[in-house]
């Protein structure tokens, strides 16, 4: 690797989990093991309507999105991959693209943008090409802007001044 990495990966932002019917899912995530929904999400361009849930708090509140597809004809399908994507915090997330980008890393269409919990993320692709190699081996990996208070909290932990 040509140069030192210019972002830290601070920690698990999300999980998102697809399936047919959100109600069931919300069964085992909110009925039996206590999940709060924090709010919705609808994208007729994701085909996605998803609940999204929290567990944990402050910097350790991790997000869990309860997926269904609009219409599960259509792409992307969501309900398709059950374990659909993972997000991690990314301290510097421009940094990150741009450094990653630069290993070969393929990213999905979409470039960085507002995500349904109104921080900024991107995607890195589940596979690589001949032009970007690196690929998520069939797993989506969505990269999530973490906020100041977050970025503060993990460097605290670590003992780091940020």
């Amino acid at each position: 690797m040509s140069h030192p990495r210019p972002f830290k990966v601070l920690g698990i932002q999300q999980i998102a989990i697809g399936g047919p019917d959100k109600l069931r899912l919300r069964k085992l995530w909110v009925d039996m093991l206590g999940l709060e929904v924090t709010g919705t999400f609808r994208s007729e361009r994701e085909n996605v309507d998803e609940d999204i849930c929290a567990m944990g708090s402050g910097p350790f509140k991790v997000e869990v999105d309860l997926m269904q597809p609009l219409d599960p004809e259509k792409k992307p399908a969501v309900h398709a991959t059950p374990l659909n994507h993972v997000g991690l915090w990314i301290d510097d997330l421009p940094a990150a693209v741009e450094w990653l980008s630069a290993q070969g890393v393929r990213f999905a269409p979409g470039g960085i943008r507002k995500g349904a919990a109104g921080f900024d993320i991107t995607f890195l692709h589940p596979r690589g090409n001949e032009e970007f190699p690196i690929g998520g081996e069939g797993v989506l990996v969505e990269l999530v802007q973490a906020p100041p208070e977050v970025v503060s909290a993990f460097a605290r932990l670590a003992g780091q001044p940020r």
